[in-house]
């Protein structure tokens, strides 16, 4: 069973990818970026940009700030996915990590095999802590009544992110696939939001789909609320973890964007 350090390292590792960004400037695809003095060669090269003073360690920080603000936000939502499937694994018992993941197999428009993959998964005749396994039970029933849904025969899988702003009708296209995926695989698919930042019309649009929706909100049911959830089903507080963990979060969090803002 994994420590409360040991979670909170599971959330924190990804952010610190985001120390180490650098814009790439369009110079192909490179992995490592471009340094601050190879971008001012770069445009300092350019007759058009060294005469407008595009050439600046200011105009690097900004595209670096741009750019790295967007990391921030994937990484920030790679470590839920960790820190939430660490979660289910010390709360279930799984005897094997693997019950907690779920994927499958679609087909790409060219007709290759293309596997799709949630973050966490609670299913049902792997969970060994009888008590979890029957609060799990009564929470997914309870779920489904709000759905207007059958019980699952396996259980439900999660797709979990940091928030949900983007209106993207790509991405909303692709978690209705996931729904009905899920539900003809004999599980009860739910978004796990740890945020409070989703839009209310994609809210009504994926419990439309039978598509469940926690939220990271402090109050609320455990049909609604993502901490209550954790707290009254899985038998983790998880308000309680990041609010007790928050010094160390907004340590690294701080020094982070220090490393984005700097040229």
């Amino acid at each position: 069973m994994a420590t409360e350090k040991e979670l909170l390292k599971k959330f924190l590792d990804p952010l610190k990818v985001c120390k180490r960004y650098k814009p790439k400037f369009g110079q192909g695809n490179k992995e490592e970026g471009v340094s601050l003095r190879q971008f001012t060669d770069l445009y300092g090269a350019d007759p058009f940009y060294a005469w407008c003073g595009l050439n600046s360690e200011l105009m690097y920080a900004a595209h670096k700030a741009a750019g790295g603000m967007t990391s921030v936000y994937r990484q920030i939502g790679i470590g839920c996915e960790h820190l939430f499937r660490e979660i289910i694994i010390n709360a279930t018992g799984y005897k094997d990590r693997s019950s907690a993941a779920w994927s499958y197999k679609t087909k790409t428009g060219a007709g290759k095999d293309k596997t799709l993959s949630l973050d966490g998964r609670l299913l049902f005749d792997d969970i060994r802590n009888g008590e979890v396994k029957q609060r799990v039970e009564s929470w997914v029933a309870d779920y489904c009544k709000i759905l207007g849904a059958e019980m699952p025969v396996h259980g439900a899988v999660f797709e979990v992110r940091q928030g949900y702003k983007s209106k993207d009708s790509k991405r909303q296209n692709g978690d209705i696939d996931n729904i009905a995926v899920a539900w003809a695989q004999g599980y009860m698919p739910v978004f796990a939001i740890f945020s409070g930042q989703i839009d209310g019309d994609l809210v009504l649009r994926y419990r439309n789909s039978r598509g469940g929706i926690l939220v990271g909100q402090t109050a609320g049911t455990s049909t609604e609320s993502l901490f209550t959830f954790c707290r009254e089903v899985l038998g983790f507080d998880l308000a309680d973890f990041f609010r007790s963990n928050s010094p160390a979060i907004k340590k690294e969090m701080h020094e982070t964007l220090e490393a984005l803002l700097n040229a």
